[in-house]
């Protein structure tokens, strides 16, 4: 804590200005990250940066995905070629069908069944 409160006696906050996810937010609803940047400051407070950066990496993992999203793009990337390849699937079934090589079973046809 400081010695003298400059931000207390003039009246601003600083650190609402530095945090990315604190500041007035329109119709007053919280930021996608704010908890998540809380829980980060929470932890980090008053500890110093290098013990910060230790004890509460797991906090600043968190935020930081939550902000960039690396590891939902990543996913993403890896599910593109599995959907390519599902995509060239139900294209050569709908041509088989077209031409009269292929018939679905009747439980792929979307009729119900007429089992007792």
């Amino acid at each position: 804590m400081p010695f003298v409160d400059v931000q207390g006696r003039l009246g601003i906050n600083v650190d609402r200005w530095l945090l990315l996810q604190s500041g007035e937010q329109p119709n007053k609803r919280a930021a996608r990250c704010h908890a998540f940047e809380k829980e980060w400051v929470e932890c980090s407070h008053g500890i110093g940066r290098t013990r910060a950066m230790k004890e509460c990496h797991l906090e600043f993992e968190d935020f930081y995905e939550c902000m960039y999203r690396e590891k939902t793009h990543l996913s993403l990337l890896l599910y593109l070629p599995q959907h390519a390849r599902l995509h060239a699937i139900r294209q050569q079934r709908d041509k088989l069908v077209k031409e009269g090589k292929y018939t679905p079973p009747a439980c792929h046809t979307g009729k119900a069944t007429e089992a007792p």
